[in-house]
């Protein structure tokens, strides 16, 4: 089991990365020991910051030598808890920030290697230099750091073409709990020799292992792109939608982002510089894009075409096809705004959902009831990526309720949202992951082959527990 460090030990993980490469004030820590969401605040006596693959797998070695507990953080951009440290002071927070080079961009092999404490909009930047695209885009994306989009399997608003981090990795440099080093970057597309071991750390949240490099795909640059805010009558109207662009555009949608009217409703109050172009009376919103890479310019008169012909048939209520970048960054801001508008309004209680495509509208009709039922008290705003499944089903406090009241009902709403992800075919973690927050409902919830296999692989990679403790598995 681990235990605490004692003043050798932090005396040689401090020589482990030098002068500069760790924090232990109580000012200077203070950002590595609460979580984005501030519903866990820990606290740790060390901070290290490694910048090489040398310096990462020495604290690695002594941590595991000594049995110290280890918890890897990236942006700290999660929801769940997961890179946080537990209260009893006895964890040492690993933080990436210093190890953030792009190490190559090969734009003939559409591939890119970068360590893990490179934030995603560096990584972004780096494949646009190149003339290529790296997709995986967030809200955070100016903060989020690779590691961390890995380590929980990051989604985002392009999942719908690109898939998600899983999907965008070809190769990864991981540090095991013992201080051996996997040197698997390759960057190949094709490579059968053996058990495909990377994949077991991409959305393993720090327990298995620590991330320190990635080779991931990169995709031609977009040169034609349209995006549109459509008003539709209902999420079912809204999934026709999407069935009928699917059709039309096959691959070159890569979003297809719903809002209720309430949330657009909020953005608009409490946002500075959002605005809703459309009517006011239209009770739920698609944010749609397209994209092509023929340069033909095409994309924004098909995409007219299309949304006219859904409205002919009733499908469609109204519609602005951006006719500016500015234009079209100003509909994005309204979708990704929701959140930070959430937190402006008040008190919310979050589910990271996600149910076969099929299924969206049900899952909203039916969770819409519970809320109702359980939390009268709440407002639905079930907003999110829909075009691959995963919503984000929140519930806002109604003005007047009391806070207290309205948070004490989370408990019974979201077993009832869980167990009605999993009625549906879903998930009750899409893209969040489950970190501290779920751990013990995954305990609950999981399948118990699957549990096994996975506290067996646990027991694998990390024999001594130090890896991120409580995360994941409870």
């Amino acid at each position: 089991m681990p235990r605490p460090p004692d003043p050798a030990a932090i005396a040689e993980l401090k020589a482990a990365v030098g002068a500069g490469g760790w924090l232990e004030s109580p000012a200077d820590i203070a950002p590595y020991v609460e979580d984005f969401r501030k519903l866990y605040r820990g606290a740790t006596p060390l901070v290290l910051l490694p910048r090489s693959l040398a310096e990462a797998a020495t604290i690695l070695a002594v941590c595991n030598r000594r049995a110290i507990a280890v918890v890897p953080q990236g942006g700290n951009t999660g929801y769940c808890g997961a890179a946080t440290p537990d209260e009893s002071g006895t964890q040492v927070v690993v933080a990436m920030q210093r190890m953030k080079r792009v190490r190559e961009v090969d734009p003939e092999n559409y591939s890119m290697i970068v360590e893990a404490g490179c934030t995603l909009r560096a990584a972004q930047d780096a494949a646009q230099a190149a003339g290529r695209l790296f997709p995986l885009s967030l809200g955070s994306e100016g903060t989020a750091q690779i590691g961390g989009n890995l380590a929980t399997n990051a989604g985002g608003t392009a999942v719908l073409r690109y898939g998600m981090m899983r999907d965008l990795t070809l190769g990864l440099e991981v540090v095991l709990a013992d201080g051996r080093v996997l040197p698997a970057l390759q960057k190949l597309r094709k490579d059968n020799t053996g058990y495909d071991l990377k994949s077991l750390f991409i959305g393993s949240e720090g327990t298995l292992g620590l991330i320190t490099a990635a080779a991931l795909k990169l995709f031609p640059l977009p040169t034609d792109t349209a995006t549109a805010l459509v008003g539709v009558e209902s999420p079912r109207q809204a999934l026709a939608l999407l069935l009928r662009l699917r059709d039309a555009f096959a691959d070159q949608i890569t979003s297809f982002e719903l809002m209720p009217r309430l949330a657009v409703e909020l953005t608009v109050r409490h946002i500075d510089g959002v605005a809703n172009p459309l009517s006011e009376d239209d009770p739920w919103f698609v944010l749609v894009e397209i994209a092509a890479a023929d340069g033909a310019g095409r994309a924004s008169a098909q995409l007219t075409d299309a949304l006219a012909a859904a409205a002919a048939e009733g499908g469609v209520r109204s519609a602005l096809i951006a006719s500016s970048l500015a234009q079209s960054d100003a509909i994005w801001k309204l979708r990704e705004s929701v959140p930070a508008a959430q937190r402006l309004h008040g008190a919310s209680l979050k589910h990271d959902l996600s149910v076969p495509i099929s299924a969206v509208p049900r899952l909203i009709e039916l969770g819409t009831a519970l809320v109702e039922r359980i939390a009268p008290d709440g407002q639905t705003i079930a907003y999110g990526h829909v075009g691959d499944g995963n919503l984000h089903f929140n519930v806002s406090q109604r003005a007047g309720a009391d806070r207290d009241a309205f948070l004490a009902r989370q408990p019974a709403l979201e077993e009832a949202m869980f167990d009605l992800a999993l009625r549906l075919g879903g998930s009750f973690s899409a893209e969040h992951g489950i970190g501290k927050l779920k751990a013990a409902e995954f305990a609950r919830r999981a399948d118990p082959v699957e549990l096994g296999l996975m506290h067996d692989l646990k027991r694998v990679f990390d024999p001594k527990g130090i890896l991120n403790p409580g995360k994941v598995l409870a």
